[in-house]
């Protein structure tokens, strides 16, 4: 589903302006050390999977549905890798601020393909082989595939590159 019901309702009231919403993210490992990524529809760009977290769903929870409804693979959550507010402004002019919780997933069954109508293509890449992604999938793969310690977090008063403002998708 490319927008959920709750987030068009809230678009019917404050229209283009912004909008602080909980999301997730998945780095989704295989047994090879692969890392599953999708090419967006909306922009074309290689990214994670992920979305937002719909009312009443825990992130963890939101993370296994997400990777699979865009993926068609299922995953089990290792851990939490990292949080932080990342912001994004939509070619329509919809502006939001992502409060994102990314986890390090495991694969555990189902074929990677595209499964929905958000992505444009899926597919494993070796961290050698990586296609170009943007400096903010970039910080979730390697704080994911750290040491596995205390998630990683922008510390007090930090601007981390790949947290600034973008530009439109």
């Amino acid at each position: 589903m490319a927008i959920s019901p709750y987030i068009l309702d809230l678009r019917e009231h404050v229209g283009h302006d912004l909008l602080l919403l909980p999301s997730v993210s998945a780095v989704v490992v295989d047994e090879d050390g692969q890392i599953l990524l999708l090419r967006r529809a909306d922009d074309g760009r290689w990214s994670l999977p992920g979305g937002a977290v719909d009312p009443g769903e825990q992130p963890a929870d939101a993370v296994v549905r997400e990777t699979y409804e865009e993926t068609g693979v299922h995953v089990a959550v290792e851990h939490i890798a990292g949080v932080a507010l990342h912001p994004v402004a939509y070619p329509n002019g919809d502006q939001c601020q992502y409060l994102n919780v990314w986890f390090r997933c495991r694969a555990v069954g189902g074929t990677a393909g595209v499964n929905d109508e958000e992505s444009l293509a899926v597919g494993w890449f070796s961290l050698e082989e990586l296609p170009e992604v943007n400096p903010y999938v970039r910080l979730r793969i390697d704080t994911a595939l750290g040491d596995g310690g205390a998630a990683w977090f922008a510390r007090p008063g930090e601007r981390h590159e790949a947290l600034r403002v973008p530009d439109a998708l």
